[in-house]
């Protein structure tokens, strides 16, 4: 008689060998996916962060220390928009209208004097967006002391926690200006430097020889992984031409055109205000 047992028990063994691996919790269905946090929460939210910098922990924005961070690393086709502020506040209306519709973050990066002069642009500004500092008076750092340079810093930290907005641990030196000394001295603040790739001179206005069309191909031109746009909130003389306001629109239908979406830079440190990004950035010179 032929022995019908040995071929059921063997399949058994082979069914209880595969059972791990097909288990929605185990580690191996972990290690085979899914590529990144933002898939791991669910459907992933427009402008996350992709790979490493969406798996950002507490504390990991140290690893944007020691460098002007014109790019943000990712591994994906993405890109982000950020602006700063330290005029008026013409074509901010405009400008998260944009954004709203387009289900596009930006971060935004205004001056402390801004933020007296116009706390609710900066509330309207936190209320879906990130803000870092683009310090507090927009001075020359090359040209101040050491003891000047933190007073610029944690005066602007409080002029924007007043307004009721916790800032990201982010920091934009004025005219693009840094050099290894000053990246350092604002990184021992707690702060990393995000400057940018690209400026759409946009802030020059048309008196300045800009148009919206020449915007836009500024950032054609620059277009890559891990980009960062600058733009400008405000009219600088008062004009209350903001040609970034009216370039937006364009600028985000050329990226997503492109095949890039539009990254959130608090994905570097994660949504959730971190204990440091909650606590005040303080001197560490005398003044």
């Amino acid at each position: 008689m032929r022995n019908h047992r040995a071929p059921t028990l063997a399949a058994l063994l082979v069914l209880v060998a595969l059972i791990p691996a097909l288990a929605p919790n185990s580690p191996a269905a972990h290690a085979a996916g899914p590529a990144s946090v933002a898939d791991a929460g669910g459907p992933a939210r427009a402008g996350d962060v992709g790979g490493s910098a969406t798996a950002a922990s507490p504390g990991s924005v140290e690893r944007l220390y020691g460098s002007a961070n014109r790019t943000f690393p990712t591994t994906r086709r993405e890109v982000a928009l950020t602006f700063n502020a330290a005029w008026d506040e013409a074509g901010l209306a405009d400008v998260l209208r944009t954004l709203d519709r387009n289900d596009a973050p930006a971060t935004f990066f205004p001056t402390g004097r801004f933020a007296e002069r116009h706390p609710d642009a900066v509330r309207a500004m936190a209320r879906r967006h990130g803000v870092g500092s683009h310090s507090h008076t927009h001075p020359h750092f090359s040209r101040l002391t050491r003891a000047e340079a933190e007073e610029e810093v944690t005066s602007a930290d409080r002029a924007l926690r007043a307004t009721g907005t916790v800032p990201l641990p982010f920091f934009r030196f004025p005219y693009g200006e840094t050099t290894p000394q000053t990246i350092a001295h604002v990184n021992s603040l707690g702060l990393a430097d995000i400057e940018w790739t690209t400026d759409t001179k946009g802030y020059l206005g048309t008196p300045g020889g800009m148009t919206v069309q020449q915007a836009v191909k500024r950032v054609a031109d620059v277009l890559r992984p891990g980009a960062i746009i600058q733009m400008h909130i405000g009219s600088a003389d008062g004009s209350g031409e903001v040609l970034d306001a009216e370039a937006l629109p364009q600028i985000i239908d050329l990226v997503r055109a492109r095949g890039y979406e539009v990254a959130d830079l608090r994905g570097l440190t994660g949504d959730a205000p971190t204990p440091d990004q909650a606590r005040p950035v303080t001197r560490t010179t005398s003044p």
